[in-house]
């Protein structure tokens, strides 16, 4: 029988190359020289943290949203389950990091601007 981490590692597995390329640029602006060298090993273990850590959130913020009646997780709902599990200093950098990301996505593209045209619906959420 596996354990619970290699089962996690395994259906749940984060991108290899995004979680390198976080960790080296992380660690190599507290270097000296600015050259890191980590593990694969290494890696793997950071990659497990970060799945951990975000299971944990969404699981907070799913706490919050019920205690609020809510049915959906809105952005709101993570902002605070950060500040219960404490981690409140991410709060402002990820509010800055979500409006950075909303004003690159909000040009329009060119394609059908219907939902009639493009034969879908899309929720979108605003808080």
């Amino acid at each position: 029988m596996a354990d619970k981490t290699s089962v996690v590692a395994d259906t749940e597995e984060l991108p290899k190359t995004i979680v390198r390329r976080l960790v080296k640029d992380t660690l190599s602006q507290c270097s000296k020289d600015g050259d890191v060298l980590v593990f694969k090993d290494s890696l793997l273990v950071f990659s497990v943290c970060c799945q951990i850590f975000i299971q944990y959130l969404s699981a907070t913020a799913n706490d919050v949203c019920k205690d609020s009646n809510g049915n959906i997780i809105t952005t709101k709902d993570v902002f605070k389950a950060l500040e219960e599990i404490e981690f409140p200093e991410l709060v402002e950098p990820l509010k800055a990091s979500l409006e950075e990301f909303k004003k690159k996505n909000s040009v329009k593209r060119p394609g059908p601007s219907t939902e009639k045209e493009t034969g879908k619906k899309h929720k979108v959420e605003d808080d």
